[in-house]
């Protein structure tokens, strides 16, 4: 799995203290430098008085500001399972790459199993993995080469029957039926601020599934290069406070 920043608004702090400091003036800001919005925020430069009303958005529950700044992500190689997970959050723009224009006729069914074209999870290769409502704890060697042999095999047939369908004239809308739900698919997300905050209280809780929040973790990390007071703030005093920032 990879993650990468695209595209997202330029001094997207400013936007959202700019934008908070709109509901609190006489002036219209549109007439007014950074500096002169920020003038009366407690602090000794501009980075100080950032901090200061950021911290004091998010600790009232003053998160409309946040909405203002986007940002572009584009993800590669997650699982369609992990995908469904994402694609739930409705305020969330995306594009997913498309199984019914793109085939993969190309793939070789042998080496399936080294995810080159599906997800393996840890529980799969890993004998000391313990998952969510996983009966038992570590398992042998012996247990864990059989979980991959029914892993690679499942998906090794799946693989096979999808380009014979392909070869008999099946068209890739349809012949994409019969593969695994870990099937990787590329994707590009764009969100806020504020929504971003929400689907990390959700997908990067201890309690989510491994993969969506891996992700999470790694968008949330390049957001943090982004747009860093506000989500400094989040990983010290909110992160993982459930539906606080839900929309």
């Amino acid at each position: 799995m990879e993650v990468k920043l695209l595209n997202a608004t330029e001094n997207p702090e400013e936007a959202i203290c700019t934008a908070a400091r709109n509901d609190y003036m006489n002036e219209w800001v549109g007439e007014k430098s950074f500096e002169e919005v920020m003038e009366s925020i407690e602090g000794e430069d501009l980075k100080t008085k950032q901090e200061t009303l950021i911290g004091h958005l998010l600790s009232h529950g003053h998160f409309g500001p946040f909405e203002h700044p986007q940002a572009v992500f584009a993800v590669k190689g997650i699982s369609r399972s992990c995908m469904a997970q994402i694609t739930r959050h409705r305020h969330v723009s995306f594009d997913v790459q498309s199984m019914r224009y793109v085939s993969f006729d190309d793939i070789d069914p042998d080496e399936v199993g080294d995810g080159e074209m599906v997800v393996m999870p840890p529980s799969i290769d890993d004998p000391d993995w313990i998952g969510r409502n996983q009966k038992g704890g570590a398992v042998d060697d012996e247990t864990v080469e059989k979980r991959k042999e029914v892993f690679e095999s499942s998906i090794t047939e799946s693989v096979e029957a999808y380009q014979e369908l392909l070869d008999l004239g099946v068209p890739p809308e349809d012949a994409r039926f019969v593969l695994p739900i870990g099937t990787k698919v590329n994707m590009v997300m764009s969100m806020n601020p504020r929504m971003l905050m929400h689907v990390a209280d959700m997908r990067a809780a201890a309690d989510a599934q491994w993969e969506v929040r891996e992700m999470t973790e790694k968008v949330l990390d390049l957001a943090k290069e982004w747009c860093p007071i506000t989500f400094e703030y989040y990983e010290e005093n909110m992160k993982n406070r459930k539906n606080r920032l839900a929309p």
